[in-house]
């Protein structure tokens, strides 16, 4: 089969509970782009139990055609009934890319069908683009470059350089995407997709799980990527007992939270949910506060799409200050408090 059979970019439209999970808009956002370089079509593959209701809010934010597997096996995710429906649409509609979330579902369940539908698969890509490959074509050989290859771009050797993969000669070209690094389009009331239903056989093999029992952890942990202000803390804010000054900080904005660097999790000072970079979440706040972070690029990685950035540091040459809006040398413990103060006296005026 030629690759040239392969056409449309399409997006796994991630469900928990027949809720869309956020990542399913954003990725639906970066496959516009795609598609338009490609003159194609975006398609969203939605895999559930009565999840046909949500078809209409994929529509809305930009999907052309929603491809929807329903089926009961599919009510909870396990990673085999899950993994035979996408790729059976893979095999059946052949797209040319297939972009997946990097979520806990989407990281296992990514691989499983790459390996199936005999493809490679790029994880945790930072950037999708449409371009040629190779990148730098050998003189004499430009005729063998590959045009509109989705170009993949994501942190390798522990965020220390970065590398740009293409998958030239096996389709689909597929890639996982952490949430928060792509941006959704905004809501387009009424707009409808085209939806096709599919019921591929769902083979039950020794791969199945059974599920016993569904725990629902109940906790109060809020979402910093939610959050619109993010007062950051890194190892130099020296103890748990001093982010209580950072907690202060963010008390000051209305929806601000506070949030930390890999190396205040290590300390056991804030729990991971609160860790901003390369294994945490990605974040866009309005403004993000880097207090006592010294700027490794593991950590620039997960926020540098800030809007305004301000770091306070001693350290004049750390590397966070050439990613800041704004630098602030000098000992936090006396900054902090004296920009709490003055942010407290506004906010009373």
């Amino acid at each position: 089969m030629g690759l040239e059979e392969y056409k449309g970019v399409f997006i796994y439209a991630q469900q928990v509970d027949n809720q869309l999970s956020s990542i399913a808009f954003e990725l639906i956002g970066k496959a516009k782009e795609l598609a338009s370089d490609l003159g194609t079509e975006v398609t969203a593959v939605l895999l559930g139990s009565n999840v046909k209701g949500l078809t209409d809010e994929l529509g809305e934010y930009g999907a052309d055609k929603v491809i929807v597997v329903d089926n009961p096996e599919l009510e909870t995710y396990r990673t085999e009934p899950y993994a035979q429906a996408l790729a059976a649409v893979i095999n059946e509609y052949k797209p040319e890319i297939m972009l997946v979330g990097a979520t806990a579902i989407g990281r296992d369940l990514g691989p499983t069908v790459s390996a199936r539908v005999a493809t490679g698969l790029t994880a945790d890509c930072t950037v999708l683009e449409i371009g040629d490959f190779p990148l730098n074509p050998v003189p004499g050989k430009e005729d063998e470059q590959k045009h509109n290859q989705l170009l993949m771009t994501r942190p390798a050797f522990g965020g220390n350089t970065i590398a740009t993969i293409a998958c030239p000669d096996n389709r689909p070209q597929m890639a996982t995407v952490r949430p928060g690094v792509m941006q959704k389009l905004p809501r387009e009331a009424g707009r409808k997709a085209e939806v096709i239903e599919f019921n591929p056989e769902l083979v039950k093999n020794n791969r199945y799980t059974e599920i016993l029992e569904v725990v629902k952890a109940v906790g109060n942990v809020e979402n910093i990527m939610d959050a619109k202000v993010l007062v950051s803390g890194g190892r130099g804010v020296g103890s748990a007992e001093n982010f209580e000054m950072l907690k202060e900080l963010a008390s000051c904005f209305n929806g601000g939270m506070v949030s930390c660097s890999r190396a205040v999790v290590e300390n056991g000072w804030l729990a991971q949910d609160y860790q901003v970079g390369q294994t945490g979440k990605t974040v866009r706040p309005s403004i993000y506060f880097a207090i006592g972070i010294s700027g490794a690029i593991q950590h620039v990685a997960g926020m540098e799409e800030s809007d305004l950035i301000i770091a306070i540091n001693k350290d004049e040459d750390a590397p966070i200050f050439d990613v800041a809006d704004y630098g602030l040398v000098g000992d936090l413990n006396k900054i902090v408090p004296q920009l709490t103060a003055a942010l407290k006296e506004a906010n009373n005026k």
